[in-house]
């Protein structure tokens, strides 16, 4: 369903993603995990066309998009749901405006039919009677749950999400990694999620590729990424204060040369 070859990207001297490949399969929920800055978020932002990187390839379905002129990129993200880290909610709407604005904005689509998919789509994501409140008025992992509302609305392929766990507490943490096993299984979408959340990245995840140094330098099943020898990988699964990751200078960023 993605599959990207050579990427790089570059802001100023400092090398964000160097060499980087991926492939996540139709119907996989692969995790990306790694230290802040390795490129997680840029990787996602590139595959949405929010970043363009400066060389490599990116193909969605078989398709191109690295090339794509922004008319036709717009169809490919049509395809494409983005749960962003903060939510990312327009503050002066509604829940209800929030979650049908794709709906309204991009799709000829009368009142009644949007209210509908509006209601349904935060059912789905366990919430009730709240469209006509503000995003001011909701908590952290609500305001999470209606973003994710947003994307399904839009029913998407793709769904790329970003720390959909963090700020929130372990039971809120807990129900949306269910919701994510969830729209996998009844709903067969493509997921990539980022997370520093091991406990998240393991049960969601049909496979967990570790980022590092603009690199996946790691990619299997969960069990797999448990098991693996690599220093940089168990340092990191483990929390260790020590490590070949901490004693690395150049631990976040290559540098060009």
């Amino acid at each position: 369903m993605i599959e990207i070859r050579n990427l790089y990207k570059v802001f100023g001297a400092q090398m964000i993603l160097n060499n980087m490949s991926l492939t996540v399969r139709r119907g996989e929920t692969k995790v990306i995990i790694g230290r802040s800055g390795v490129g997680k978020s840029v990787l996602l932002k590139n595959i949405v066309g929010l970043i363009h990187p400066d060389s490599g390839s990116i193909k969605i379905n078989g398709t191109e998009v690295t090339n794509l002129k922004e008319k036709e990129y717009d169809r490919i993200r049509m395809e494409i749901g983005y749960v962003f880290q903060g939510g990312a909610l327009f503050d002066s709407m509604s829940v209800g405006e929030n979650v049908g604005f794709v709906l309204n904005e991009f799709m000829n689509l009368d009142k009644k039919t949007v209210k509908d998919k509006v209601h349904d789509a935060l059912g789905l994501v366990g919430l009730k009677d709240v469209e006509d409140l503000m995003p001011s008025q909701l908590s952290g992992g609500m305001k999470k749950r209606v973003s994710l509302a947003r994307v399904l609305c839009m029913e998407p392929h793709i769904i790329l999400y970003d720390e959909p766990t963090s700020e929130v507490d372990p039971i809120t943490a807990a129900a949306i990694n269910h919701l994510i096993i969830e729209l996998r299984d009844k709903l067969k979408v493509t997921s990539i999620m980022v997370t520093h959340d091991m406990n998240s990245a393991y049960q969601v995840a049909d496979s967990i590729a570790m980022f590092y140094r603009g690199q996946v330098i790691a990619d299997g099943k969960p069990d797999e990424i448990k098991n693996s020898k690599h220093p940089v990988v168990q340092q990191f699964i483990h929390g260790d204060a020590h490590g070949p990751i901490t004693d690395d200078e150049s631990l976040i960023f290559g540098h060009v040369k």
